[in-house]
């Protein structure tokens, strides 16, 4: 079952090899982050400072270059 997203919340997912943190309802305010770990913790802070929820996307790799190494955790 999926999260379902109401206005403000933030979700951090992955887009073409970027990771993005988009607030529903408020384009203006998404972000692009190069690793994940950077936009998680932008993602959460800026739920924090909306007072909102912070929903982050695993996706599956592409096999890009820019995909986490799974075993660098």
């Amino acid at each position: 079952m999926a999260d379902q997203l109401n206005d403000g919340d933030v979700e951090t997912l992955s887009k073409r090899g970027q990771w993005v943190n988009r607030v529903i309802g408020g384009e203006e305010l998404s972000e692009s982050f190069s690793t994940r770990e950077e936009a998680v913790q932008a993602g959460q802070a800026l739920a924090n400072e909306l007072g909102s929820r912070h929903v982050v996307r695993d996706s599956e790799p592409t096999g890009a270059i820019t995909d986490e190494d799974p075993q660098a955790s």
